[in-house]
């Protein structure tokens, strides 16, 4: 079953006065934009229009999944509170709105959630974008929406703010302290300019940004969506010891096959999945084997995606490397060309093998959201390549065993990173 995020809004200048709504569907698991909706609706009040935002936003989400679960995010208290049954609805104006939107799906599939203003900015501006169209004497037009990319660049702004409020610290040319000034940086660009220009600058920006940026216009299309997948656990897993594609090629354990089953689980409610690529070792194909068992899908193995060979250090701990090849893990540490002892694989040779392996799998998924059952060092370098984060991030990343990650890559060679290290399935 698939599972939708369903945000809305409404307003009214004057309440009663000209008003309109605003409503987006957002893939749960992606976090991909799949449909927004907007009107100007004459003179109404501020709660009318926020049902009928609502009233917009479950149909949208009905047209593209009637079997789908929905989670609707408001900044209206009193929207939320009456359509979960707390609060009655006594004006006789939202009555008939909230019993059309109760009737869209089944109330066992949808759920109400109160969110503050701050964080409805994409379905608030909707909403703007209809009144404002309204005031021309005009319906609302998709083509000349900019609600996504002001969402998307009010999310920018806040995250920029948050780092700049923490010093980063570090040698020269240390990643966090580059990324912040990076943040820095992009804040200050559309938020000093009027908006009819900061929107035209942000949108010339997109156009000639770097690939590695995740910026990406509307006009893209659907991307190839990676959901990445790090296999369940082997007995080498709680044990932190290396294992690569060198070494003994465990299967997974008991916990591991229980791992694997309650990812199949959360992506055959969710639905999203077409596709199924694995990594050709045993623990790989095992965890895909039983998730692709759930979703109905068959598995492909591609060997690019295989786990980095940790020569010697195959079987070891960490501790048990430094014991025993400090000069050599100093070495790997500190440079991504650097190879493990007895002639492993660098971290620059994974990175290599890495991006061709996503290149190829982008052109032949192209618009399509693809499971890949991996490694904890290729899906890092999957996330580091779109980040454009030097080779040093592959440290600071945690990534646990079946635990998923997303991210999302456009027509123009624009990568989005939408989920990283995500272990909620395996708490349910």
């Amino acid at each position: 079953m698939r599972e939708f995020i369903v945000e809305a809004d409404g307003g009214s200048r004057g309440n009663p006065g000209p008003a309109g709504y605003g409503a987006v569907v957002i893939d749960a698991v992606t976090g991909q934009t799949l449909a927004e909706a907007a009107e100007y609706i004459g003179v109404a009040t501020n709660n009318v229009a926020e049902y009928r935002g609502l009233l917009a936003g479950l149909r949208a989400a009905h047209e593209l999944d009637p079997t789908a679960t929905v989670h609707v995010r408001m900044d209206s208290k009193l929207v939320i509170e009456q359509m979960s049954g707390r609060w009655k609805i006594k004006h006789p104006d939202m009555k008939p709105l909230a019993f059309e939107a109760a009737a869209v799906f089944p109330a066992s599939q949808v759920t109400y959630e109160w969110i503050p203003r701050e964080q409805n900015k994409h379905a608030d501006r909707l909403a703007n974008e209809a009144m404002d169209a309204g005031r021309r004497g005009e319906q609302w037009s998709p083509a000349a929406s900019t609600a996504e990319l002001a969402a998307a660049d009010a999310r920018a702004a806040r995250a920029a703010r948050a780092a700049a409020e923490a010093e980063p610290s570090g040698p020269p040319g240390d990643a966090a302290a580059g990324a912040a000034r990076a943040r820095a940086a992009l804040a200050e660009g559309p938020a000093s300019t009027a908006p009819g220009k900061a929107e035209a600058d942000v949108r010339a920006a997109r156009t000639v940004a770097a690939p590695s940026s995740g910026w990406a216009p509307a006009d893209m299309g659907a991307p190839a969506t990676f959901v990445l997948l790090r296999h369940g656990e082997t007995p080498l897993t709680p044990q932190k010891r290396f294992s690569g594609s060198g070494g003994t090629d465990p299967a997974l354990s008991d916990v591991g096959r229980d791992q694997a089953e309650r990812v199949g689980a959360a992506l055959a409610r969710r639905g999203t999945i077409q596709a199924v690529v694995a990594s050709p070792l045993a623990r790989t194909r095992e965890t895909a084997g039983i998730v692709a068992a759930r979703l109905g899908l068959d598995v492909s193995v591609d060997d690019g995606l295989r786990e980095t060979d940790f020569g010697a250090w195959e079987g070891l701990t960490f501790g048990e490397v430094r014991e025993r090849h400090p000069d050599d893990l100093n070495a790997w540490l500190a440079d991504p060309e650097a190879r493990p002892t007895g002639g492993g694989e660098s971290f620059a040779a994974t990175a290599t093998r890495i991006a061709a392996t996503r290149d190829k799998l982008i052109a032949a998924y192209a618009g399509r959201t693809v499971l890949l059952v991996t490694h904890v060092t290729p899906i890092k370098t999957f996330v580091r390549l779109a980040l454009g984060a030097p080779p040093e991030s592959l440290f600071r990343m945690e990534l646990s065993a079946a635990s998923l990650s997303a991210v999302a890559y456009y027509a123009d060679g624009n990568a989005s990173v939408r989920l990283f290290n995500d272990t909620s399935h395996l708490r349910a």
